[in-house]
């Protein structure tokens, strides 16, 4: 046992008690300190944050009771056990309903303080836990509503183009058919809106799960729906998008609307960051159980020292070199965490002036047997 896990301190006017205290717990393992009065501890209690207090309910000058409640301000994960010479069931109560945590009459045995401070230190230790755990589940709950916001913009950003473009055409037969085909795209990715509202409102009863679904998904159709959604995007900066996926060659296992939202990241980033008459290009490759499919960019690349950093949320690589765009620095924490939660993993190669490549590992879909069927149906 540390002895910052565990420090016990011990306040009690009574020299005798003070010395008993800490040789029986400090034979069991504990680190012990001991103080004559409440002022003194409460100092020390400020200063080492001990997780467990012994305290004299009757002392000169700061009472016990007094005690308690300024142990529960300094850290109210302080466990407080009250010991006293004139024990009884009121003040008992009292000391309770102050925020001790138990009471212990004297006199007293070894094998009784050792007892009640082993249970308080358990105590300490599961509301510890509790509270990581409450702050887990906050940070979720902060990084879901971010991921969520994140999302909503990628569409919004599609339709928004559209509309502005379909604002500025006159009117001729040919203009008549793209601005059908680019109002045929904008419902298409209001569907998608819809449909990401939908289930991210489910998926925010969960915690924290983001990809849900395994299913079979064929990332040629995946891919070349996005493609096609940035085609105006991509021509506007002189760039040709090239989908180099065979049609059910790149099946893979995993939630649809999630690895929309991940290849949909990586493809924006490598049209942002590109050159004017540069070149996208997503190819894959299946192989051992896994597929591997490449985003590659003719860009202006990262730094080899940002690298490393890229996938952690909120960067955003600045300096000379860095291309000005707007971004939160989410969309690449997002791919990775896509990727693993079903199984796979994001990697980056890139070479400044150059341009970069991220290869996306994602596990191949599978066919069931009817073994494995009959198995999973306790057959």
């Amino acid at each position: 046992m540390s002895e910052a896990a565990g420090t016990v301190v011990v306040i009690d006017d009574d020299y005798a008690m003070r010395l008993s205290c800490r040789k029986i717990l400090e034979k069991t393992g504990f680190h012990v300190e001991t103080f004559e009065d409440g002022i003194q501890g409460l100092e020390a209690i400020a200063r080492l944050k001990p997780p467990l207090v012994v305290v004299d309910l009757k002392m000169p000058g700061l009472s016990g009771m007094e005690v308690i409640p300024r142990v529960r301000d300094i850290d109210p994960l302080i466990v407080v056990v009250v010991i006293t010479g004139y024990a009884t069931i009121d003040t008992a109560v009292e000391a309770m309903q102050n925020g001790a945590y138990d009471f212990l009459p004297k006199p007293f045995s070894p094998d009784e303080l050792r007892l009640i401070v082993k249970r308080g230190m358990e105590r300490h230790r599961l509301a510890l836990e509790s509270r990581q755990a409450e702050i887990e589940r906050e940070l979720m709950r902060r990084r879901f509503v971010t991921f969520v916001s994140h999302q909503l913009q990628t569409p919004l950003v599609a339709i928004h183009q559209y509309l502005d473009v379909l604002k500025q055409l006159e009117d001729s037969p040919e203009v008549q058919a793209r601005r059908q085909e680019w109002f045929d795209r904008c419902l298409k990715r209001t569907e998608e809106l819809q449909g990401i509202i939908k289930d991210w409102l489910t998926l925010s009863q969960l915690e924290g799960e983001l990809a849900r679904e395994r299913v079979r998904v064929d990332l040629h159709q995946i891919v070349g729906d996005i493609l096609a959604t940035y085609e105006q995007m991509a021509r506007a900066e002189g760039l040709t998008l090239e989908n180099r996926l065979k049609e059910n060659t790149c099946v893979v296992r995993g939630d649809r609307n999630c690895l929309s939202v991940l290849f949909d990241n990586l493809i924006v980033n490598a049209i942002k960051y590109n050159r004017p008459g540069g070149r996208v290009t997503v190819e894959g490759r299946a192989g051992n159980g896994e597929v591997f499919v490449s985003v590659q960019d003719t860009g202006i690349g990262i730094p080899e020292k940002y690298q490393a950093m890229i996938f952690d949320e909120f960067f955003r690589v600045k300096g000379e070199g860095a291309k000005t765009t707007t971004g939160t620095g989410l969309g690449l924490p997002i791919c990775r965490r896509i990727a693993r939660e079903v199984g796979g993993a994001v990697t980056v190669e890139s070479q400044e002036n150059v341009g970069s490549t991220f290869v996306v590992r994602l596990p191949a879909f599978r066919e069931e047997t009817a073994e494995a069927k009959a198995a999973g149906c306790g057959l």
